[in-house]
């Protein structure tokens, strides 16, 4: 069916960790905690200048990523959401989420996050197996996901993701499995299951280019993508994102936004937006986020809704239609709704990539409906494969 794109997400960054894990290639910093009350002013002020962008347009997610936004206190979260609150026409029943390790979760703290109104919690589980949590560099074990999942039912969450990532070196089928069977014991709304991605300048991309660690192997990674998906389907559990799969109703809406390529705004340094026909990011360096912000930088002038954007680039409709065919594909049952893309590019889709869908169909890679176009089962390990044979056609 066809959606509404007229409300607005937020994403707000928190770039702060404890430890930086092995895989990660996201804009993080260890050893910067005594600057958060200094980046929660900044980011107030930011966000009051956003709201003054975007006027009137009414919000339905917002989503604290990271870094780890859970080393804020109650009381950071209250400020940032007391500015959100006030300067933005938010939702009655908006989503709030965090991300959150397991380690750092009380049930008192998560008391206090649902009593501001976060009603969607993100736990990085990662893994259950002790020696690749110790690789990847991760603070917790099982027992601290047990917890945590536990003193996040107690404080009435009731829309839990737990994130984990498959085909790490070394990782075997049956520690794969392992995995899996402990994240079911957890119950949780909403699962996130990524395969390992060794993005360059993490210590884990450089182990595997030294021979320090095996390479991934992609037979093992499309046997454990295959074991996830049909024990997750067994468990109840709908998949309608290549990587996500939830109980019914649980679906990231905020994650929706971005994967059906609709307007987001990004806060925080290091963090990206889409608006105005503009992709942007912001200054990436914490220090230099917050000395721009308490400079009082004007930005009046910006077609970004931030005054503290490092670069910003005017989307072309060539750009606007990858990255909607892109995005769109990783909806495993929505698809590219065929409507929508009328009314955004003004033609079918199917019209005008009338040969790669023909061609897609007959491999049986894609499903093209009059109402959508998606990847079939067979095309989601090959979805990389199906997204170049349209972008061949567009000249970017």
């Amino acid at each position: 069916m066809p959606h509404s794109d007229s409300r607005l997400s937020i994403y707000i960054h928190i770039p702060f960790c404890a430890v930086r894990c092995g895989y990660c290639a996201f804009n993080t910093y260890t050893d910067l905690e005594h600057l958060i009350p200094d980046y929660v002013d900044a980011l107030c002020s930011e966000l009051t200048f956003a709201a003054i962008k975007v006027r009137d347009q009414p919000v339905h997610t917002v989503y604290f990523g990271g870094g780890t936004p859970s080393l804020l206190s109650p009381r950071h979260f209250e400020q940032i959401l007391s500015q959100v609150s006030g300067r933005f026409r938010i939702d009655d029943d908006a989503e709030l989420s965090l991300e959150a390790n397991p380690d750092d979760l009380s049930e008192g703290y998560l008391r206090d996050l649902h009593g501001l109104g976060f009603n969607r919690l993100s736990i990085g589980m990662q893994s259950a197996n002790a020696a690749i949590l110790q690789m990847f560099d991760r603070r917790h074990d099982l027992a601290s996901v047990d917890a945590a999942v536990s003193c996040a039912r107690r404080a009435r969450f009731d829309n839990i993701n737990l994130d984990v990532i498959f085909a790490s070196p070394g990782e075997t089928l049956a520690d794969w499995k392992a995995t899996v069977r402990a994240l079911l014991r957890f119950a949780p709304d909403h699962i996130s299951m990524y395969g390992l991605e060794l993005k360059g300048g993490t210590r884990l991309r450089q182990q595997v280019d030294a021979g320090e660690l095996p390479p991934p192997d992609d037979d093992v990674f499309a046997d454990m993508y295959e074991y996830a998906s049909a024990a997750l389907a067994t468990a109840g559990y709908d998949q309608y994102e290549i990587s996500n799969w939830r109980r019914p109703g649980k679906e990231c809406r905020h994650n929706l936004q971005y994967w059906r390529n609709l307007e987001y705004v990004g806060v925080g340094a290091g963090a990206h937006g889409f608006y105005g026909g503009c992709r942007y990011s912001t200054i990436a360096s914490p220090q230099r986020y917050v000395a721009a912000l308490s400079e009082g930088a004007s930005g009046d002038n910006l077609s970004s809704p931030t005054p503290a954007v490092a670069k910003s680039v005017r989307v072309t409709e060539a750009d606007d239609m990858y990255e909607t065919i892109m995005m769109g594909l990783r909806l495993t049952q929505e698809g590219i709704n065929r409507e929508n893309f009328r009314r955004r590019f003004g033609r079918d889709l199917v019209e005008t990539f009338c040969d790669s869908t023909q061609k897609l169909t007959a491999a049986g890679l894609l499903i093209a409906t009059k109402d959508n176009v998606r990847l079939s089962e067979s095309g989601r390990l090959l979805s990389n494969l199906v997204i170049r044979e349209f972008v061949d056609q567009i000249k970017l």
